[in-house]
Parts: C-alpha cells; sequence; structure tokens
C-alpha cells in the first residue's frame, strides 16, 4: 500500500471513526472527552523542553511507569508528555503521575497527515518514544520530517502482528527503519521487527519486570485478606469477554465450598455485564464499589475498580491470568510473579510468551488447558501449601531477577538526546 491510498482510506474512515467513538461512549463517556486532541490539538509546549512518551493503553501505560521516573529524574529541566489512545489508559496515567506538574497528559491524534503534523507542532518535544508496538506509518513521517528522533521501547511483535505490518509493505517498512533505536524485549521480537524494517534492534528486556508494586497497594491487599479470614482465595485476573462464563460455572464446580472467587474484568464498560454473568450462575455476589463487608455466603467478589490489582494480588492465593483462556494473547503475568502469588495460565499467551514460557520454567507458573482444568489446579494448591509457598517464592525470584530494561533505555534516550 502507498502512503496516498493509506491516507485516504483514513480520510474516508473519519464518519466510522465518529460513530466508534459515539458506540464506545454509550459505556465509557470518557470516549468523547478530549476530541480536539484526536485531531492534534495537544498541550502547546512551553518554556521547558519536552520528552514525550506514547503508551496506547493500561498495559502500556503501567510499563511505563519507571520508564516515566526515571526520565524525571535523570532531566530535572525536562517536561513529560504522555499520550494514549484509550480512556482507560489515559486515567491510569493520571493514577500514576496526577500528582506531578511536570508530566501533561493528552490523546495521540489518529494517523492523519495534517494532525500529525499539528500535534507535533504543537507538542514540540525533544524526543519521542512509543511503547511496545504502537506504529503509526504518517506519525513516523510527520517526525523525520520535523527532524524528531524516535525510539521503540520495550517493543514486542508477534507473528501475527509481524504479518499485518508485512501487508503494508514499503509503508511500514518505512515507518520502522525511522525509529533512531528499537530496543526489543526479546530475541524473537528483534528478528520479526528487523523483517519489518528496524534498523539492527537491540534486545533490552522488558521493563514491565521493573514496575514497582505499590506499598500502599499491597497494604490494601492485607487489609481485604484479612475481611475473608480462613477462606481460600482465586483471583481471576484482566479476564476478557467470552472467558469469564467457563470460569464461573468451574468455580461452582470445582472450587472448595468456602472459596472466594475475585473476579477482576480487564475493561470497566464490562462490569455490570460481568456482574450479571454471575448472577445468572446463582452465585452470591458483591462488589468492590459498594465498600461493603464480604460476609461469609459471598462467593464472588467483583474487582469492579481502577489501579488496585496489586492488593488483589497480594490478597489471593492463587492467580488465574486473564485473556488466556481465549485466544486473546494473554495478560502481562510479572505483576502477580512479582507480588509472590503462584500463577496459572491458559494456553493462550502469544502477547507475552517469552515471560510465560520463563516463568513456567521457574517454577513461578503452571499451564493449564481450559477453565476447569485450572479451577481443579487451584483447588489442588489450595490445599498444598508448601507447593504454593514454593510457586510464590519462584515467582518473586524470577521477576526480580529480569530487572534492568528501564536502565538499558534510559541508556538509548540519552543517545538520542546526545547527553
Amino acid at each position: 500500500m502507498n502512503r496516498l491510498a493509506y491516507s485516504a482510506l483514513w480520510h474516508l474512515a473519519l464518519p466510522l471513526v465518529a460513530l466508534r467513538l459515539a458506540w464506545r461512549a454509550r459505556r465509557q463517556p470518557e470516549y468523547l472527552h478530549h476530541l480536539a486532541e484526536r485531531f492534534g490539538a495537544a498541550p502547546r509546549a512551553g518554556a521547558r523542553p519536552r520528552l514525550w512518551l506514547h503508551a496506547v493503553s493500561v498495559g502500556e501505560t503501567r510499563a511505563a511507569q519507571p520508564v516515566v521516573r526515571q526520565l524525571l529524574a535523570r532531566y530535572p529541566t525536562h517536561d513529560v508528555l504522555l499520550t494514549h489512545m484509550t480512556p482507560t489508559g489515559r486515567a491510569t496515567g493520571a493514577e500514576l503521575f496526577g500528582g506531578e506538574p511536570r508530566v501533561q497528559q493528552a490523546y495521540l491524534p489518529y494517523d492523519l497527515p495534517w494532525a500529525q503534523a499539528r500535534f507535533l507542532a504543537r507538542a514540540r518535544p525533544a524526543l519521542g518514544v512509543v511503547m511496545e508496538t504502537e506504529v503509526w506509518p504518517n506519525l513516523m513521517r510527520a517526525a523525520r520530517r520535523a527532524g524528531l528522533p524516535m525510539l521503540l521501547a520495550n517493543a514486542r511483535l508477534s507473528a501475527r502482528s509481524a504479518r499485518g505490518y508485512q501487508r503494508l509493505g514499503a509503508l511500514a517498512h518505512d515507518a520502522f527503519a525511522s525509529f533512531a533505536e528499537v530496543l526489543a524485549q526479546t530475541d524473537d521480537d528483534a528478528r520479526r521487527l528487523a523483517a519489518c524494517g528496524a534498523r539492527a534492534p537491540r534486545v533490552c528486556g522488558n521493563v514491565k519486570f521493573d514496575v514497582e508494586l505499590p506499598p500502599e497497594r499491597l497494604a490494601l491487599g492485607e487489609r481485604f485478606r484479612a475481611a475473608v479470614p480462613g477462606r481460600p482465595v482465586i483471583l481471576a485476573a484482566s479476564t476478557r469477554e467470552g472467558e469469564e462464563g467457563p470460569l464461573l460455572e468451574a468455580f461452582a464446580r470445582h472450587a472448595p465450598a468456602d472459596a472466594l472467587l475475585v473476579l477482576v474484568p480487564r475493561h470497566p464498560q464490562r462490569f455490570d455485564d460481568v456482574a450479571a454473568l454471575v448472577r445468572k450462575q446463582g452465585l452470591t455476589l458483591a462488589r468492590r464499589s459498594a465498600g461493603s463487608v464480604i460476609g461469609a455466603e459471598v462467593r464472588v467478589w467483583l474487582g469492579d475498580s481502577m489501579g488496585e490489582m496489586a492488593a488483589y494480588y497480594r490478597m489471593a492465593d492463587v492467580a488465574l491470568i486473564g485473556g488466556s483462556w481465549q485466544p486473546l494473547g494473554g495478560q502481562n503475568l510479572i505483576e502477580a510473579c512479582a507480588a509472590g502469588t503462584p500463577v496459572l495460565i491458559g494456553p493462550h499467551t502469544f502477547n507475552f510468551a517469552d515471560a510465560t514460557e520463563k516463568a513456567i520454567a521457574a517454577g513461578a507458573a503452571l499451564r493449564c488447558a481450559d477453565a476447569g482444568a485450572a479451577l481443579r489446579e487451584a483447588a489442588r494448591l489450595i490445599a498444598d501449601t508448601a507447593t504454593r509457598q514454593h510457586m510464590g517464592a519462584a515467582g518473586a525470584a524470577f521477576a526480580a531477577a529480569n530487572r534492568g530494561a528501564t536502565a538499558r533505555t534510559l541508556e538509548a534516550v540519552a543517545r538520542a538526546l546526545g547527553t
């Protein structure tokens, strides 16, 4: 595909984009907030130089936390602009950095050539850092024209995503080649990124290992745990559509009678739908948002809150990681390991293949074929305290042993800035 056709398709799709925003706003009104930013109206730069970091949604924003903290510490005369594509990503950024006056937030514009040029003209960053693999051809062309050095950090690229980029041909090749440096998570990621056009990608590891679990969230998890004394706690973390039904059915069938299932959907707009699924299964439900005591009769506690996943991990005896029970690629299991919680993972983990296989090899995680097998394994671990404690300790050691990607990312920032 050539650039003219690509840009024309974006312009033709704008009515559909507007409809999609309106559709999503039915459940998340925030999708209709800051609309001008979707077309390049970034907060204007002030007198201080600015570093720009793009983190598309929740996972990327949480991964960016140690990078942003280190940028603020190492470049005290600079501000940071943090951009997102989703309201939940933006809310996560506000939670992590809302009290930091040197951090501003905005949406990254749609990949229209004039919108990207407007964004860069207003933001005027000295450097751009894109987290993971949010690569937009017109954005990269605008950055190249503006003489803006760009880094692709914590980069991962599944085989399926690589095939998608390769279908764009020279358009994608030029976009990947425009990065000053590409910092891949694994050797496999580096190989696929190079095939898409990245120039000599470096393997730097995964910055998610460097994310520190907030002590106040861990303390909250201890209070959650104290509220259900003597009860085994099974966490279903970051579940996706199509997963909760089988997990609830398996919980009702295989979990100990006194077990509590803490169910935390990935997307907040689905909280009410998941609550309805719990009731349909005939299980007694309480919601975190209600703030009420978890009675002995409650079988499912719905974690309908934002930013408390570390607390849920600390509360749990065992964690089932969502996104892996349907062919969705899995969610991040590193935070669970760092919290010392044994991990059960499903068959679909292509988004976190390297971390998952390493966690399994370290004895921190077990792979299960389906929801039924996972709940049977959870029941076995609850009954086997020694094995459960061994897995938790192995997870904490695994997480600690793989730190260091943030430092390597900051070295690349220094090279790009010439500092």
